[in-house]
């Protein structure tokens, strides 16, 4: 998906920042202008394709649908204001165009946040008119002909170039570049703050103004003083004068879980309720804040480090909550090293974020998952930009030295196959996506196709009608899966063992089937293209079975103090 930065700066000139990056493409190590140009025409569709549903959800006018969305806007991040900004600077030209029958295509044409440059085919979301494209771009032309907002400069569209911001923006820039919490005071690499790569992310810090008290370490002089590790446990059993933390917890084998991961791993997630009218209310829009400043991931909530209870429904925990539950000495002992856009290729910009000391910390359980991205790009002709098998085993190489250099002794690294993506499209294409469900006008089939033709889908070989494409991109995949197998099978590390797991999709499917689901329905309905929270959970579930079936080792002792730590300590002070 895009650059959480790009995010963050561009999209609230849209009103709705998330918006723009339902269908962006994932963060690369380089960006390009076409890419730039299509991320904001994307942004400026799904934005009036949302005023214009409204004013038809509530038979009201254009003026109304964009008052009410400002409405249901939350102040924070200041997208109530924001919003009202953007009526006031292009609603009178909105309100003209959709007021003569332009749909959402035609108006961004016409605003010029979408543009079809010379030699490039005409990218469009819905049908095209009935009448030609030319005659109706001119038509709409001349209804806004003497606009003063034509002359209006996107390139200040980024909100960073005011000088009052310029100084924030740039620290909160670097802090997601380099996948490190915003708010650290003693620079450990945890926080007190949830957000901006803070405990969503990575356990919650217990004492920030001292750098050797952080999760994950081994107690300094068994916790008599002071909780070292923020595990919750500390200090002296008044009984028999004994520390808690040696009493409960030495000798249980307590470990960490880390996540290398892209964005299915950081759970990226758009709720339909932002882009869906007929679902739109004052409560749609709470999480909003959070989400931004998540990079609209929610960590909190993924199959691997999600913390919080699902919201789902579903009964099946992440793995860092069943690791806990295992052991109470593993509390908030997780680090999501997640981003949108990661592969093997950009790991190495962004590894150096994780936390762990071979002298001082306990071991590590660490998921190597970049499932999508060596395969997955928004070009043209996405096929040579793919990975080679050769240069996966270097990149995967290199990150492995590199875990070997920083994991304490007695480690573990589980590698993760790539999917086979052709079910996106097997199971998708032909039903309505959030946005057309109200008119039947707008398939995935549609979306994939504005998204390839704009090149800014998360992944052009398999969100394509091209069954070839489809298939040479599993192919690839299947490739890299078996490089990666190869690796865990005759490389040997002296910090930790090395394991190889499939991304088995269908078995999540068989299993979701059987409960009387529908495979549509593990996939984000935004994006068209992510594993959604319920499926997710069900990775978690399945790989829990794999590794007590056939690496027990991996998961450490099952801790029979447990109840005596709940006992004294209640929730451990939370997460």
């Amino acid at each position: 998906m895009q650059s959480p930065w790009k995010i963050l700066t561009v999209a609230p000139l849209f009103l709705l920042l998330s918006l723009q990056s339902s269908a962006s493409p994932a963060y690369d190590d380089s960006s390009r202008p076409r890419d730039s140009n299509g991320h904001t025409c994307v942004g400026c569709v799904l934005v009036v394709s949302v005023i214009e549903q409204l004013a038809q959800v509530h038979n009201s006018t254009v003026q109304a649908s964009m008052e009410r969305l400002c409405s249901y806007l939350p102040e924070k991040l200041l997208l109530k204001t924001t919003c009202y900004l953007v009526i006031d600077k292009f609603g009178s030209d909105i309100i003209k165009l959709l007021s003569a029958d332009m749909n959402a295509d035609v108006v961004c044409h016409t605003l010029e946040f979408c543009k079809q440059n010379t030699g490039q085919p005409l990218c469009h979301l819905y049908p095209l008119p009935k009448e030609t494209w030319k005659f109706t771009l001119e038509k709409a032309r001349q209804i806004v002909q003497k606009s003063p907002i034509l002359k209006y400069s996107r390139s200040g569209s980024d909100i960073c170039s005011l000088p009052v911001l310029a100084k924030i923006c740039q620290k909160i820039k670097l802090a997601i570049e380099q996948s490190v919490p915003f708010k650290d005071v003693d620079s450990d690499k945890y926080s007190v703050f949830p957000t901006l790569r803070g405990y969503h992310w990575r356990g919650r810090d217990c004492n920030d103004s001292n750098e050797s008290v952080y999760p994950g370490r081994r107690p300094d002089n068994w916790d008599v003083h002071q909780d070292s590790n923020c595990n919750g446990i500390w200090g002296i059993d008044p009984k028999d004068g004994i520390p808690y933390e040696k009493k409960f917890c030495e000798g249980s084998q307590p470990r960490g879980i880390i996540l290398l991961g892209d964005s299915p791993g950081a759970h990226f997630h758009i709720s339909p309720e932002w882009i869906t009218a007929s679902q739109m209310s004052l409560n749609s829009f709470i999480n909003l804040p959070t989400a931004l400043t998540d990079e609209l991931d929610w960590p909190q909530l993924s199959g691997v480090t999600g913390f919080l209870d699902s919201t789902v429904g579903i009964k099946e925990k992440s793995i860092y909550l069943r690791l806990w539950k295992r052991n109470h000495c593993n509390h908030r002992d997780y680090q999501n090293i997640s981003r949108n856009g990661a592969s093997s290729r950009n790991l190495k910009k962004f590894i150096e974020s994780l936390s762990r000391n071979k002298m001082l910390d306990y071991p590590a359980i660490v998921i190597y998952a970049m499932i999508g991205n060596d395969v997955c790009n928004g070009k043209s002709d996405p096929v040579p930009a793919m990975t080679t098998p050769e240069k996966l085993y270097s990149n995967v190489m290199q990150t492995l030295k590199h875990l070997n250099s920083h994991l304490p002794d007695g480690s573990h690294v589980i590698l993760y196959g790539l999917p086979d993506g052709t079910f996106l499209w097997d199971n998708l294409h032909n039903r309505y996506h959030p946005l057309g469900q109200l008119n039947k006008d707008v398939t995935y089939e549609h979306l994939y196709s504005f998204l390839n033709c704009l090149q800014v889908s998360p992944c052009h070989g398999w969100m394509s009608s091209n069954k070839t494409l489809r298939t040479l991109t599993s192919e690839r995949a299947e490739q890299l899966s078996n490089t990666l197998k190869k690796i865990a099978t005759s490389e040997k590390f002296t910090n930790f063992d090395l394991f190889y797991m499939d991304f088995a999709f269908h078995e999540i499917i068989q299993e979701w089937q059987k409960r009387g689901g529908q495979s549509w329905q593990l996939i984000e309905p935004v994006d068209g293209f992510h594993p959604n929270e319920v499926a997710l959970l069900l990775f978690a579930d399945r790989f829990w079975e794999k590794v007590q079936l056939q690496w027990p080792q991996i998961l450490g002792k099952e801790n029979p103090f447990n109840p005596q730590i709940k006992q004294v300590f209640g929730d451990q002070g939370g997460h």
